[in-house]
């Protein structure tokens, strides 16, 4: 454990982040699978809802810096080709 009182808020600091971090990534993880979902259910009005949904929440993610933003882009770009190859 550290000494320094830098260094103990800098443990506290690092952990919020990678809490904050690791709720972000759950949260588009889902977003993404309740996409397939919808798709495998074929359903083209809920795939084309819950694309919105999950745009938004990659895209939050990304200008948190939790992803890169050509990461961000593709993820979005993967779902949209996903939703539009529907037929």
């Amino acid at each position: 454990m550290a000494n320094i009182k830098s260094a103990k808020k800098r443990i506290l600091v690092a952990q919020t982040r990678a809490d904050r971090n690791k709720a972000l990534r759950s949260g588009v993880k889902t977003a993404t699978k309740k996409v397939f979902a919808a798709i495998e259910s074929g359903d083209k009005a809920a795939a084309q809802q819950e694309l919105i949904a999950a745009t938004k929440t990659i895209e939050m993610a990304g200008s948190k810096g939790v992803y890169h933003k050509n990461n961000v882009a593709r993820k979005v770009s993967r779902l949209n080709k996903a939703v539009n190859k529907m037929a």
